[in-house]
């Protein structure tokens, strides 16, 4: 003889027409949505005959748990799209490696043949640019004039040669670009263009990805002026 099937609810909250979803245990320190009902049900039963619960306290509560509930959900929702805009961002950043990017920076890799883009930003006019080039032990060893320049980017390209014309060795070298300002002589800010070896992603909980660029070092990806 087969037994029949118990269909009795398994919890209060069946037997009142109250469907639960189906989650994983809740944290002992978390309140969830069935811990819940079982306070609202446990009010209802020692409420005070004389003083009962009324039906606007009780949506009342109802109502604070479910905006509680939505926020929470809501928040969860945020958290999943910024993180999957930090994985779109990562996998983009990645696509730079080996690539050229123009970044705040004043010294810079010179390659064997290779050439050197930067520019240089421009407070006010200028009757004169000067981009001077010293290599690690600080001596001058290229100076070349840009002539009189409009505020703004100035830009500039070095060839990697020395004053005299010979192709330098590789290695680091500084760029500084001086500009006669009102018969002053001010230094100005500058990018240089160099290449992306490797994206780094901050292992702290931050959001922001670095590029690692040769002969700069680690470079947030919000400074990155210009990709070539």
């Amino acid at each position: 003889m087969v037994n029949p099937v118990d269909k009795s609810p398994s919890s209060p909250f069946e037997s009142l027409g109250i469907g639960l979803q189906k989650t994983e245990a809740e944290p002992h320190n978390k309140l969830g949505q069935e811990d819940f009902l079982q306070l609202m049900l446990a009010q209802l039963r020692h409420q005070d005959p004389l003083k009962p619960l009324e039906n606007g306290e009780f949506i009342g509560q109802m109502a604070q748990f479910s905006t509680v509930s939505g926020i929470q959900d809501l928040s969860t929702a945020f958290n999943d799209f910024a993180n999957s805009l930090q994985s779109n961002r990562a996998l983009q950043a990645s696509s730079l490696v080996g690539r050229s990017v123009m970044v705040p920076a004043d010294q810079v890799r010179l390659d064997s043949g290779g050439v050197v883009h930067g520019m240089a930003e421009l407070p006010a006019a200028a009757t004169a640019v000067t981009v001077n080039v010293e290599d690690a032990t600080g001596q001058t060893v290229r100076s070349f004039e840009l002539g009189p320049q409009s505020p703004g980017q100035v830009k500039f390209t070095w060839d990697g040669l020395s004053g005299t014309g010979q192709a330098l060795p590789p290695g680091e070298y500084r760029i500084r670009v001086d500009a006669l300002i009102d018969g002053e002589v001010s230094a100005l800010t500058t990018s240089l263009a160099s290449k992306v070896e490797s994206v780094s992603l901050d292992q702290g909980g931050g959001k922001d990805i670095t590029l690692n660029v040769a002969g700069v070092g680690p470079v947030p990806l919000s400074r990155v002026n210009e990709i070539l």
